[in-house]
């Protein structure tokens, strides 16, 4: 079997991320890659999902606490920012 070479230029966090991912599995990126390519001669399909489905995001507990605060008229204000600052030292 004839071999060749591929070239390709990335991010070095993206690299870096990626190689400790791959490391924690006892995989080169060089292995990933071929059993990547190898799946895709396999499946004639691209191993990755590409559906999207947006979310909607919900509101934390602390955001729903701070909104009925709010619209109950539980608020404190404050005269100056610096007054602000004190008020949480």
């Amino acid at each position: 079997m004839t071999t060749t070479n591929i070239s390709i230029r990335l991010d070095e966090n993206l690299r870096a991320e990626a190689t400790q991912i791959l490391a924690d599995y006892g995989l080169s990126p060089t292995q990933a890659i071929k059993l990547f390519f190898n799946q895709i001669v396999s499946t004639r399909k691209v191993p990755l999902s590409f559906d999207y489905q947006a979310t909607e995001k919900k509101p934390t507990a602390k955001l729903l606490n701070a909104i009925a605060e709010l619209e109950n008229g539980e608020t404190t204000t404050y005269e100056s920012i610096d007054d602000f600052v004190k008020a949480f030292k």
